[in-house]
């Protein structure tokens, strides 16, 4: 039989994390902006395009969070 690896709440938070504000980031914002270009909608860009640039520094926090999770070893438990 394989092992199991637990991973521990708040490291398996940043994993789920991690992946909805890059699926939001990635897809969805992208959508959203290229939308309010088409309508001429110049106010919805510019707060479409201020979340995404919110989002890319989420988003880099979420990285550096996991990268020390395994430099801790957190991920191999």
């Amino acid at each position: 039989m394989g092992q199991t690896t637990r991973l521990e709440n708040s490291t398996y938070n940043i994993l789920i994390a991690l992946g909805k504000e890059a699926d939001f980031l990635y897809s969805t914002l992208e959508t959203y902006i290229e939308d309010a270009k088409k309508d001429n909608r110049q106010q919805l860009v510019e707060i479409w395009t201020q979340m995404k640039r919110d989002k890319e520094k989420h988003l880099q926090m979420l990285r550096e969070a996991l990268e020390k999770e395994a430099k801790e070893q957190k991920l191999n438990r």
